[in-house]
């Protein structure tokens, strides 16, 4: 449809009603204009990423698992509505608050923090955490977990998560308060794209300066985001905020199609949400159509939403759109199909006569 021509959808004279659902609210911001327009859009276009059963990536960048939204993920985990997660180290960090039962807070942004300093408060916008019942309990439970795993042989992001996952659902006070612990359950893998920036690598640290060593394996981990999308029929990402896990996700189809050769094209669907400014020429604020030209997405037209809008607000009408009206999928437990999924992408890699290497040992 041509948009440079006169016709489309009228636009209705709104009319709330208060006996209005949430699939009413989405259908008005659908038929509105603006960024209203765009979050109706989004809403949809979820849904359909659902309805065709496709793989889905939720991408988290932020201070998310502060405000508690967490509670919001592991719904949609439970659902079958996410089936891999990129994060930053920090929301999993966070998140474990909630399981272990350590306080988190509403305060204030108006406020002096020379003075919450001096009452051991730390702040994140309007959020309290206690530096000492918070902050340093968590720290130790995070030493107390990976003292003895993972150090001296390699490992990835989700295989972190995954079993901080199982001893906080072991463990923890309150285990159904986590993301972490329902990823765990469902097989969801959860992956750090910048573990070094965050609280947990800072714990790792107490233990390294006694010779342990961690040995991270982040070209396993990237070999494994393409493997989930080469093995999808229909892939999309739904994108909170922007960042590295934005990237980290979005990065696929370039590796699948420049460096190994291919031509599968990217990403069937994106929604991105953002406050963002494309103009400045941060990854954050990158349109998804100009990924088209590094083929991290298939169609530059069709697909594709995004919201220009904070997260706090847009994230919950969005999730709460698709709770409403789409039936329950069947979890993919991606986890446990990892392995697979590597050695099935690095198998027909070694096919092509163009890629004349030797073959190294599978995945282990």
């Amino acid at each position: 449809m041509d948009p440079h021509k006169f016709h489309g959808n009228d636009i209705p004279y709104i009319k709330l009603d208060p006996k209005m659902t949430i699939e009413d609210l989405v259908n008005v911001f659908a038929s509105s204009g603006f960024n209203g327009r765009q979050l109706g859009e989004a809403a949809k276009l979820y849904a359909k990423m659902i309805k065709e059963n496709a793989t889905i990536c939720l991408t988290v960048s932020g201070a998310l698992t502060p405000v508690g939204f967490g509670g919001i993920i592991k719904t949609l985990i439970e659902r079958g509505f996410v089936d891999w997660i990129i994060t930053t180290g920090a929301n999993v960090y966070h998140e474990d608050h909630f399981a272990w039962g350590l306080p988190v807070k509403q305060g204030s942004f108006n406020v002096d923090d020379m003075k919450l300093y001096e009452n051991e408060i730390v702040r994140i916008r309007d959020v309290y955490i206690k530096f000492y019942e918070t902050l340093e309990a968590e720290d130790q439970i995070i030493q107390k977990m990976f003292g003895g795993n993972f150090a001296d042989k390699s490992f990835t992001t989700a295989e972190f998560c995954n079993l901080m996952g199982k001893i906080s659902k072991e463990n923890a006070k309150y285990p159904e308060k986590s993301f972490i612990t329902t990823a765990y359950e469902y097989d969801v893998p959860v992956y750090i794209s910048t573990i070094k920036d965050s609280s947990l690598a800072l714990n790792l640290v107490v233990h390294r300066l006694q010779n342990k060593t961690y040995n991270l394996d982040f070209v396993r981990e990237i070999i494994e985001h393409a493997a989930i999308l080469y093995d999808s029929k229909k892939s999309g990402i739904l994108e909170l905020g922007g960042g590295v896990p934005k990237n980290t996700a979005q990065q696929t189809g370039p590796l699948l199609d420049q460096i190994l050769r291919r031509n599968d094209g990217g990403q069937d669907y994106i929604i991105q949400i953002t406050d963002a400014r494309p103009d400045t020429g941060g990854l954050s604020g990158a349109t998804l159509e100009e990924g088209k030209s590094w083929g991290k997405v298939q169609d530059a037209h069709h697909g594709m939403v995004t919201v220009y809008a904070d997260v706090t607000i847009a994230f919950p009408i969005l999730a709460l759109y698709v709770l409403s009206n789409q039936k329950t999928r069947k979890p993919k437990r991606l986890y446990k199909k990892l392995g697979k999924l590597y050695n099935k992408l690095s198998d027909d890699y070694f096919k092509n006569p163009a890629n004349n290497v030797k073959k190294s040992k599978k995945r282990n």
